[in-house]
């Protein structure tokens, strides 16, 4: 399930970034400087109208997916919070040997 949602937000991420950059920026943007960005039936205005809505309904479906995998991921600790068992994290980390200082060179002469 996890994997799915990842998928489709990666996806998602990708068409949000298209059709950003396809909207007319105030330097022109990627697809709209030209005309005819519609074809004949579609008006400069009505295809900028298009992108602005399809730009928020990416952006609100980018919004859910990512809650949805911050929700999956965080089912995955048995619902508990990392605050709440500070010292179960330090026990699981590995310990390392104490640090051996080197043989002063100055002490062979």
């Amino acid at each position: 399930m996890e994997q799915i949602v990842l998928v489709l937000h990666l996806l998602i991420a990708i068409a949000l970034v298209g059709v950003v950059l396809l909207q007319r920026s105030e330097g022109g943007g990627l697809g709209m400087g030209g005309g005819g960005a519609g074809g004949p039936l579609m008006s400069v205005r009505g295809a900028a109208n298009l992108l602005t809505r399809t730009t928020a309904i990416l952006a609100a479906c980018f919004v859910v997916t990512s809650l949805t995998l911050a929700i999956l991921a965080g089912g995955s600790r048995d619902g508990g919070s990392i605050l709440d068992s500070p010292a179960a994290a330090d026990s699981d980390s590995p310990t390392l040997p104490p640090l051996q200082q080197p043989a002063d060179p100055l002490a062979n002469d």
